[in-house]
């Protein structure tokens, strides 16, 4: 049923190209365990071990501090029509901000979106499937536009406001690397 193998293959590279949502899990050695689903046009698949995804604002930023203090994370992905499959994929992550060299080397993967916060770029050391027959069948419908419609209405000035009051620390109270002036 489930295998660990040491890389993403071509197969599971076009599997994840397909998927709508991902989920993504940090945790510091204390505090709460962070488990966030994430969309829109956000991941890439860089090469058989390395990953990364483009992060807008949100309410909170818990990736971020706990990659601070931690850099273990995992990333899941679910198949919801077709195969059943689970994807899981180990390594180790670091964040990117717009102030970073890395930031401008990699922005450009990903669409032009409001309110985009860092890049994490996952090291892969382990990949991990499952079955998935215990997943139900769900139908994709669209892509939600409140979060981008947020983030134009509010503008730049109004999205640097809003992470200086939600996102420099985590929801319990650690730094998130993000610097906003």
């Amino acid at each position: 049923m489930g295998k660990r193998i040491d890389q993403i293959t071509p197969e599971l590279q076009r599997f994840i190209e397909h998927q709508k949502i991902y989920f993504v899990a940090t945790a510091m050695a204390s505090g709460s365990v962070n488990l966030s689903p994430k969309g829109m046009d956000s991941f890439r698949v860089l090469s058989p071990n390395r990953v990364m995804w483009l992060n807008v604002t949100g309410s909170g930023n818990e990736t971020a501090a706990h990659l601070l203090e931690n850099d273990r994370i995992t990333i899941m992905f679910c198949a919801f029509e077709g195969k059943p499959l689970i994807l899981r994929l180990y390594g180790h992550g670091k964040a990117y901000h717009p102030r970073d060299p890395e930031w401008q080397e990699f922005i450009d993967l990903f669409p032009n979106t409001p309110g985009s916060r860092q890049l994490f770029d996952v090291a892969v050391e382990v990949v991990q499937t499952s079955c998935g027959m215990a997943v139900p069948f769900m139908d994709y419908n669209r892509e939600r536009e409140e979060l981008k419609n947020w983030a134009e209405k509010k503008g730049e000035k109004g999205i640097s406001a809003y992470w200086n009051e939600k996102n420099l620390t985590s929801f319990d109270g650690y730094p998130t690397g993000l610097l906003n002036e």
